[in-house]
């Protein structure tokens, strides 16, 4: 979500309400910073001072032992069923179910029939 909203150059205002309850898993920081860094210079700026918006707004879910335990569980379980997964898509999975939280994305296909993860399009 906050990868669109960047591409439409959309506030943080326009995608987070005031009674929403939102942070990232670390791993997106990872993801959005990666954008900045192979940003060509007349985007570069622009890339970055979304980003640096974002983590000084967004609480931060670390990647630590309980979310840990999630990412293991549904390693297991995409390798179980046969269907494998895009790694950070799985951290960040685990990281909401971890923190008992949604994951708020505009491409659901790597969320989808994930046990214990509610997504939300």
């Amino acid at each position: 979500m906050l990868i669109g909203a960047e591409r439409r150059r959309a506030s943080l205002d326009q995608i987070i309400q005031d009674e929403d309850d939102v942070a990232m898993a670390a791993v997106t920081l990872a993801e959005l910073l990666v954008g900045v860094a192979l940003a060509d210079a007349k985007h570069r700026t622009k890339r970055q001072a979304f980003v640096d918006a974002v983590a000084r707004v967004l609480p931060i879910e670390a990647y630590e032992a309980e979310v840990a335990r999630a990412h293991a569980a549904l390693m297991a379980h995409v390798r179980r069923v046969g269907r494998p997964r895009g790694a950070h898509d799985l951290i960040i999975a685990a990281t909401a179910r971890a923190r008992d939280r949604e994951v708020v994305t505009l491409e659901s296909a790597g969320f989808e029939d994930l046990p214990g993860v509610s997504v939300r399009r």
